[in-house]
């Protein structure tokens, strides 16, 4: 079973990274923005399984490689943090932008192809999942439940945050400093996944 310092790191990772705009995050919003909290809480369920299915992929072909390249999860880990530090660099540089409401609704199925090809899942089986995760059930299925059971509100955060937007009620809010707070707390993780990796 897992320690209370690997289940530590794993739920912040887990949090830091899902609350970092990306794909999915901005169709969550959109689909607030557009429809409304209540009509867009069945893409919760296609997140998910989207997650669910990309992290289990991804886990188990690295678990397999890393037999034969043990190399490869340190080299994954700084990748991942590189990746990061530049998704931080252009979040700092630039809003995001999401869609109007005059545009059509957003899909299951266009939310579990865009969850299915984030690059987050990737990010969460070779670093922020622990390899052990991979290879014992009762890690996975406690790993799975812990992302499942913050990725859940996360998501309807999104939701809302789009609901929101979409009603006027955050016309105070400046995207800029949002923007920037958010891509500062992804460079501080990005330092953090080079520095695991290097020691």
């Amino acid at each position: 079973m897992l320690s209370v310092s690997a289940i530590a790191l794993l739920a912040i990772g887990i949090v830091v990274v899902l609350i970092t705009p990306g794909p999915t995050n901005t169709l969550l919003a959109a689909a607030g923005l557009r429809q409304g909290v209540r009509r867009s809480l069945p893409l919760i369920v296609a997140e998910l399984g989207g997650y669910l299915v990309s992290i289990s992929v991804w886990g188990r072909f690295l678990a397999h490689a890393a037999h034969a390249l043990p190399w490869l999860p340190s080299l994954l880990r700084v990748a991942a943090g590189v990746y990061i530090a530049y998704l931080a660099v252009n979040m700092w540089r630039a809003a995001v932008a999401l869609p109007d409401s005059a545009q059509p609704g957003i899909g299951l199925r266009t939310l579990l192809v865009a969850t299915l090809l984030n690059p987050k899942g990737l990010l969460f089986a070779g670093t922020i999942f622990p390899a052990i995760a991979f290879v014992h059930w009762p890690a996975y299925g406690f790993a799975m439940l812990l992302f499942a059971c913050l990725a859940t509100p996360i998501a309807l955060a999104w939701i809302a945050f789009g609901a929101a937007l979409g009603s006027g009620q955050l016309g105070w809010l400046n995207p800029v400093k949002l923007q920037r707070g958010a891509s500062i707390v992804l460079g501080v993780f990005s330092l953090s996944l080079a520095w695991a990796a290097l020691h």
